[in-house]
């Protein structure tokens, strides 16, 4: 197998079986994995790349010290601390900081493979990196390592207090050691450190999109951004001190200094934390950064009035889904949108709002709803208006920004096909047409429900497995076609904005939602000085 590989026997425990367990010697010490019983690769679970400091918990984490002796990666179970969304009670501990890498057995030292690192979702405050929702089997069979990451969610990986103690992007700094660590120990495991692409969903692809941006070095090259930008509104808030003080006060400890306030929560349960954040219904992301003095930043000005030299001459592979978010509206009754301000709470997050915004408001809501009353009726216009300015419309304008600063390759994509492994869908049991967020992502992993896949839904797992993993391997999705692959994935330019329409056939079109991303790009510009964040030059 791998030349770095130390293969032991191990005996199995059941029917006197024996298994071989792969050993690999990497620069933090001795790690043992474990045979996969689904598939022709090895799974090391659970690997720590780096340590919360218990004494300051919101902080910088640091990397995880050189193991003792062999450590043994059996078990990916550890969550970050968070609210589970299937039971709604708080799960997971600080000591989280883990990643897991997924490797083919024909991975060696002679024939390294090209690296998938995935960024899960969550809106910064749930999820994690693990095989129950991120099952690795369908893309390891096309010859990639596949690595998987936990990060700090909510207060303790995105309180930012413009103190150095706690500067903020907490979460996003575990991301860059993680991605380090993989930089500095992927080739003794059989991977191609040259060929590294990140990957990520909704929250996970803002976060690629921040790293492009971020003061620290480049650590990956090429990346896939599935449903998130830096320019989604939600994914982006100001240094606020009066947060610690907020969720002491409801833990019992009421004070005015920070620092106290720290210190009490530093000292308490993080799920009583957690807990806390919940009812105060507080959120935190990322953040613009006051510079200190030893203090690593990741982002110091916001990404509208910044460059990206990072993307010159870098593949990128970048869509949504088609109708984005189907899920916020598809079970609520009647009476939830009687009172709806729907308009007015979307665009106050992204745009300074003022008394003259209100006419702007007015223009928007007619584009999408005429002049019909937010209600049931115009439910499918309201979902478009939100799948717009949460997603389609920022990615669009990310993608542009690609192109402006020489990216090399710009491959768009729209996820239209509606099957059995839709995963938003399935959970929340919608039956409208089309694709809602997060959907795509039961086509590329083999999440929790095993059930096996029809041989409709069987195509569409092939098909965008290999998409994704050619472009892992070559910047290039479709460098042949191929009786599974009949179409060539033509990269968009800035005066043709190709795009791949994933559905039951695979068809190359222009302009996706043509005539909506139009409007936004003329209400950004007649708006721009009202965009949060921007500054004139």
């Amino acid at each position: 197998m791998w030349t770095t590989w130390i293969i032991v026997l191990v005996f199995g425990l059941t029917q006197g079986q024996i298994r071989l367990d792969p050993l690999v010697n990497t620069k933090q010490g001795l790690i043992r994995g474990l045979s996969a019983n689904d598939g022709d690769y090895s799974m090391f679970l659970g690997i720590p790349y780096a340590e919360v400091d218990k004494d300051n918990p919101f902080g910088s984490s640091a990397p995880y010290p050189k193991f003792d002796g062999v450590f043994e990666a059996y078990d990916d179970s550890v969550v970050c601390p968070q609210v589970d969304s299937s039971s709604n009670t708080v799960v997971g501990e600080l000591d989280c900081l883990n990643l897991n890498i997924f490797v083919p057995n024909k991975a060696y030292s002679q024939n390294k493979l090209p690296v998938l690192v995935w960024i899960h979702g969550g809106s910064l405050v749930s999820g994690s990196g693990n095989r129950y929702r991120y099952g690795p089997k369908f893309l390891v069979q096309h010859d990639v390592i596949l690595v998987t990451i936990n990060y700090r969610l909510g207060p303790y990986g995105f309180l930012c207090l413009d103190v150095p103690q706690v500067p903020g992007n907490q979460g996003i700094k575990d991301q860059t050691l993680a991605m380090r660590w993989i930089k500095d120990n992927i080739a003794e495991f059989g991977g191609d450190a040259s060929k590294i692409t990140v990957m990520g969903e909704s929250a996970g692809a803002s976060s690629i999109d921040y790293h492009l941006y971020s003061n620290n070095e480049v650590l990956f090259n090429r990346a896939i951004l599935q449903s998130g930008s830096v320019f989604t509104a939600w994914s982006f808030s100001d240094a606020d001190a009066s947060a610690p003080l907020k969720i002491a006060e409801r833990l019992g400890f009421k004070t005015d200094d920070i620092f106290e306030a720290l210190d009490f929560l530093k000292d308490t349960d993080s799920k009583l934390v957690i807990s806390a954040t919940s009812e105060l219904d507080s959120t935190f992301r990322v953040c613009v950064e006051k510079q200190f003095e030893g203090v690593e930043n990741f982002l110091t000005d916001r990404p509208l009035n910044l460059d990206l030299p990072k993307v010159r001459n870098m593949p990128i592979l970048s869509g949504f889904n088609s109708r984005e978010q189907m899920g916020e509206y598809h079970s609520m009754p009647a009476s939830y949108f009687k009172n709806l301000n729907v308009f007015y709470d979307s665009l106050k997050i992204g745009f300074i709002y003022d008394d003259d915004f209100e006419i702007m408001e007015d223009i928007v809501r007619h584009f999408y709803i005429g002049d019909e009353e937010v209600s049931e009726a115009v439910k499918d216009h309201i979902t478009d208006f939100r799948s717009d300015i949460d997603e389609n419309y920022p990615i669009q304008k990310s993608m542009k920004k690609f192109l402006e600063n020489g990216a090399q390759n710009v491959f768009h994509y729209v996820f239209s096909y509606d099957g059995g492994r839709n995963l938003a869908k399935q959970n929340s049991n919608m039956t409208e047409e089309g694709a809602a967020h997060a959907d795509e992502i039961g086509y590329l992993f083999d999440y929790y429900d095993k059930t096996i896949p029809s041989a409709e839904d069987q195509r569409i797992i092939d098909q965008i497995t290999t998409l994704w993993t050619n472009f892992a391997k070559y910047g290039d999705p479709t460098p042949d076609t191929t009786e599974l692959l009949p179409v060539k994935w033509i990269p968009m330019t800035l005066d043709t904005y190709n795009y791949l329409d994933i559905d039951k056939e695979l068809v190359m079109k222009k302009r996706a939602f043509h005539a909506r991303m139009s409007f936004w790009d003329l209400f950004d510009k007649a708006n721009v000085k009202k965009l949060k964040g921007y500054r004139e030059n």
